[in-house]
């Protein structure tokens, strides 16, 4: 998300994740096993604080598919809640997921406030995120992706502008940043679900999303049927959970060896292929 999530710079930066802070203290939309904060912490194994006893609480932003999503019971599944079951399995507890705006996610407020441990929401690794976020390991190479609706006859940004097409992203993610780049002035959605509603109601031509939810999304029919990807952005970004700034380094040590182990002994790629149907590296 590659979310969007999906910046701010300097004093502005500050101001925002506290004021984000403090509203988040006072109320907020979850979804998980808790709600709430907690005043106190709990260790688990090795001596990690966490926010709630006998949970590592994540926080992400729901539907992301195929990293996010509440599978037709309800439960909330996905390539990332499997990677961060691998720390959470490490540490002895269970995984408390909880669904929250992705903009209070990538300024870093949800962990500053105490919300959750960590943060998993398909989430590129900025310099400018890393101002308010500590982050893993990179666990996903990511790239973006253009799905329009068939018969527009463009094949690239250029084309979009040339054709005078009206462009869609999500908010607050990195497809957002790279087009608005581009010299686009894209109308934006608040979730990646809105964001293809709009294109299925004519809102939007084409819009720019993670490949592997643009991919995801044209394995339904009522997509496929009448949307197309038509381009595909390198933009060289990489995933990495987030966590709070100068957070636990138990907590922080022990997401990136469970990563670099998952790698190593072919457990990602398992999950790799559950969630994408292909290896690392055949994605596109």
């Amino acid at each position: 998300m590659a979310l969007s999530p999906k910046g701010r710079r300097g004093y502005a930066a500050g101001a925002l994740a506290l004021t984000a802070v403090l509203a988040l203290t006072a109320c907020g939309s979850e979804s998980g096993t808790t709600s709430g904060t907690t005043s106190a912490t709990a260790s688990a194994a090795g001596g990690v604080k966490l926010v709630q006893p006998g949970k590592l609480t994540v926080c992400t932003n729901i539907p992301y598919e195929p990293f996010q999503f509440k599978d037709a019971s309800g439960k909330i599944v996905g390539f990332d809640v499997d990677i961060v079951d691998l720390a959470a399995k490490k540490l002895g507890v269970t995984q408390n997921i909880v669904d929250i705006d992705f903009a209070v996610i990538k300024s870093g407020a949800a962990m500053a406030a105490g919300k959750c441990d960590v943060a998993a929401a398909g989430m590129t690794i900025t310099p400018e995120r890393q101002k308010n976020i500590d982050f893993s390991v990179p666990y996903f190479d990511a790239t973006q992706a253009l799905l329009a609706k068939k018969g527009t006859g463009a094949t690239s940004l250029a084309d979009v502008k040339a054709k005078g097409l009206k462009l869609g992203a999500q908010a607050s993610t990195t497809g957002l940043e790279y087009v608005k780049k581009q010299g686009f002035d894209p109308t934006e959605y608040a979730d990646s679900a809105k964001e293809l509603l709009a294109l299925q109601a004519g809102q939007a031509d084409v819009i720019v999303q993670d490949l592997p939810v643009v991919l995801t999304w044209l394995k339904k029919p009522e997509v496929a049927e009448k949307f197309e990807m038509i381009g595909s952005l390198d933009t060289g970004e990489q995933y990495g959970i987030g966590l709070k700034k100068g957070a636990d380094p138990t907590l922080l040590k022990t997401i990136n060896e469970e990563i670099t182990k998952a790698k190593e002994d072919g457990t990602y790629e398992k999950i790799f292929v559950k969630w994408f149907g292909k290896k690392p590296g055949e994605l596109g």
